[in-house]
């Protein structure tokens, strides 16, 4: 199992960022996985910044670990714009690129601010149509589609993305949302999470974890593992328990154990991810 960092867009410095995804890889990390918000969902009017030019940035600094986000909300992207900047950062980092994406968090005050679509079976529609166009188009492949919401006319990005058969795809959701498992079925991987109806945390179960894995393909596009990135949240003071969990959940077949890092001091930021992770 790898272990990777979710860090917020927003709440810190851009310069901070940036260096937090430079330290990632010196302290033995194998991911670094921005949130994506227009408006950071935490305080009044925070600092909130591009995470596809954040990680670029951390590209050309580092040499090994993977850049991507979770989540990105795909109904408020062309999927065509965002292939093209996933792709940019497959080159620029030598192929290390991945991107996770969903319907959006209704806590994004930039959905609405905005005048995007904040109604969810219209947001859910958009995701499915657009999902299917970013997987194509993240393979290099030649699209030609006519949807009720994007469209693509005999056309492929170019140049072919460093990673065969394409750079990988995430889909992030709740599974109390049956829907997220039939999507990420189509994709490379999952990013999961248990409850859509309250702000309590609770961990999956192994038992729960094995359900999954067993719900989803064996293997992605490129014959590796299919990817189940649980976690979500921040390390918890009992490491000794903390790494007995991770044994159990990587046992029952997580791919990616997700180490959260919120906003705040940047000192306690930067000791939070030059601790590395718990293997």
């Amino acid at each position: 199992m790898r272990h990777g960092l979710e860090i917020p867009c927003g709440g810190a410095s851009v310069a901070d960022l940036v260096a937090l995804g430079e330290l990632a890889e010196r302290s033995g990390w194998d991911g670094v996985f921005l949130e994506d918000y227009l408006i950071h969902h935490a305080g009044d009017d925070p600092p909130t910044w591009d995470p596809w030019l954040v990680l670029a940035a951390v590209a050309g600094r580092t040499a090994h670990v993977r850049l991507g986000t979770t989540v990105t909300a795909l109904p408020r992207r062309r999927p065509a714009k965002l292939a093209r900047e996933v792709l940019t950062l497959d080159h620029l980092s030598g192929g290390r690129a991945g991107v996770a994406v969903g319907v959006g968090d209704p806590a994004d005050r930039g959905l609405a601010a905005f005048g995007e679509p904040t109604d969810v079976k219209t947001r859910a529609a958009m995701l499915d149509e657009g999902l299917d166009l970013l997987v194509a188009l993240l393979g290099g492949e030649r699209v030609d589609h006519r949807g009720a919401h994007y469209r693509a006319e005999d056309v492929a990005l170019r140049p072919a993305p460093v990673q065969s058969p394409r750079v990988p795809v995430w889909v992030g959701g709740s599974t109390q949302a049956k829907a997220v498992l039939r999507r990420a079925a189509r994709a490379d991987g999952i990013v999961p999470y248990k409850l859509t109806d309250t702000d309590g945390w609770s961990d999956f179960t192994a038992d729960e974890v094995a359900a999954l894995v067993a719900a989803l393909p064996a293997t992605r596009a490129d014959g590796q593992p299919f990817d189940v990135a649980v976690g979500g949240r921040r390390r918890r003071a009992d490491e000794r328990a903390e790494r007995a969990y991770l044994a159990e959940v990587a046992a029952a077949g997580a791919t990616w154990w997700l180490e959260y890092v919120p906003a705040g001091d940047p000192a306690a930021m930067r000791a939070a991810v030059a601790r590395g992770p718990l293997r």
